[in-house]
């Protein structure tokens, strides 16, 4: 019984260790994407305006 509460465990943490993936990694794509669109809409703010306006009107006809 002891044995096979042990295997169990053991396969829970072997288990548990493979599913952690790479948070740091992923913590910073979302704030290197975050910090793109940033810039993007600071360059490009009336230009993105013009464009979603032009777009709604023209789906409005």
């Amino acid at each position: 019984m002891r044995s096979q509460l042990a295997l169990v465990r053991a396969s829970r943490r072997a288990c548990a260790r493979g599913e952690r993936g790479d948070v740091p990694g992923w913590v910073l794509i979302t704030l290197m994407t975050a910090g793109l669109v940033a810039v993007l809409w600071a360059v490009a703010e009336d230009q993105l305006k013009a464009l979603f306006t032009d777009a709604l009107d023209s789906a409005r006809r």
